[in-house]
């Protein structure tokens, strides 16, 4: 249910943050591959410009400069918010794979985040650091899949299962509306199944 694939990032940075740092966390991605996705909202014009300015200065010291490249030109992005709250709903649109809070107080932050496979938060938390140290698992969800999925996990090992129990006064509570349920969906020996336990009350 999960894709895994092409290698995305998103980077929530405010007008406080280096230039030059988010560029390059911006090419950690797109080294990946041409159809990485690297994408930066912020609400400061001036660091938006700035690192525009850093991705032209530093792709081509790349030695995947090519991939790079075209990972920028053709499937990346950065995009000015009015305000970090916006910022932060633009972000839960996309729902990215890896997203970057680059922020002071990136806990003020947290709560309103909904959809991302994995957060780093901070300023001295690259995506990098989930790659090869950290330690969250990097089986993630891309293209917007993080919206109803999560990282690989123990629990995609486990297997479990749902009970269901209900009194007799339970089931006659709402055994006339999955009768009309199954009726309505033809399938009528489903609301049998139901309606004749109704019909013997008690004496079952």
């Amino acid at each position: 249910d999960m894709i895994a694939g092409p290698s995305e990032i998103l980077i929530l940075a405010e007008d406080t943050c280096d230039a030059e740092v988010v560029a390059a966390d911006m090419l950690s991605q797109a080294e990946h591959d041409k159809m990485a996705s690297a994408v930066l909202v912020t609400d400061s014009k001036r660091l938006a410009d700035a690192v525009s300015a850093e991705l032209e200065r530093q792709i081509p010291l790349l030695p995947r400069a090519e991939i790079a490249r075209e990972s920028i030109d053709n499937c990346s992005k950065i995009i000015l918010a009015e305000s970090m709250t916006q910022a932060v709903e633009i972000s839960n649109e996309i729902a990215p794979e890896h997203l970057e809070v680059c922020v002071d107080n990136p806990f003020a932050y947290l709560p309103q985040i909904r959809h991302a496979g994995s957060i780093f938060l901070g300023k001295h938390a690259p995506e990098a650091l989930g790659d090869y140290f950290a330690g969250p698992n990097h089986t993630l969800p891309t293209s917007g899949t993080a919206r109803f999925s999560s990282p690989l996990s123990v629990d995609d090992f486990i297997k479990k299962s749902s009970f269901t129990y209900y009194t007799q006064q339970a089931l006659e509570q709402v055994g006339e509306k999955i009768v009309r349920f199954a009726e309505e969906e033809g399938l009528q020996a489903h609301g049998k199944s139901v309606s004749v336990r109704l019909e013997k009350g008690g004496t079952l």
